[in-house]
């Protein structure tokens, strides 16, 4: 990416020409659309991602110039509005957890040993989430939630959380790690040896 088309260069210029912004639309729609619909499912998905371009076009005004990608910046701002539907995201989850269990995702969780965070990553799709880890996901706290799928979902490092999120890595680290334990003990002893490898 040149000077000249860094995130930050084409936000500052469409501070004085709005229709640039439709570039940062352009660049990153699909990745937040799909991060809203693995957290809500694909029919609020649409109206998180379209708040996001215009919840990030009002505020770009405020947008660190310092930092050349906004990826960080537009999945914080997905992140705040997934908020705002977080009965819904603990109800979708709560659902799944109650559903049956689909064979190949009871065997997905945890016959093979790999890193959790890619388990975990190819389950958490509002379509293919496991019961059990539908079931987990419910029961953390939004925080905790926010940070692991940010990683999971967004392939953020703990430095991108932090800037998302507006807190200190040493929290997202915490977080992370809470959030963890608690999926482990929610995804049984065959998660825990795969995580134990990963």
């Amino acid at each position: 990416m040149s000077e000249e088309t860094t995130d930050a260069s084409i936000i500052e210029r469409s501070r004085h020409e709005p229709e640039l912004f439709s570039m940062i639309f352009d660049r990153y729609f699909i990745a937040i659309h799909r991060y809203a619909a693995s957290r809500l499912g694909p029919g609020a998905a649409e109206d998180i991602a379209a708040d996001t371009f215009l919840t990030a076009f009002d505020q770009r005004d405020r947008y660190d110039l310092a930092r050349p990608e906004a990826r960080a910046w537009l999945y914080g701002i997905a992140t705040n509005l997934i908020g705002r539907y977080r009965r819904n995201e603990i109800r979708l989850y709560r659902a799944l957890g109650r559903s049956a269990a689909r064979d190949d995702a009871g065997n997905h969780a945890g016959n093979h040993a790999g890193n959790h965070a890619d388990q975990v990553a190819d389950q958490v799709t509002a379509e293919r989430l496991s019961p059990d880890l539908a079931r987990g996901l419910a029961r953390l706290s939004k925080g905790d939630r926010d940070a692991l799928l940010l990683v999971v979902c967004a392939q953020f490092s703990y430095a991108e959380v932090a800037h998302a999120l507006a807190i200190p890595i040493g929290t997202v680290s915490s977080r992370i790690n809470r959030a963890r334990r608690k999926l482990r003990k929610t995804l049984g002893p065959a998660a825990q040896e795969a995580m134990n490898h990963g």
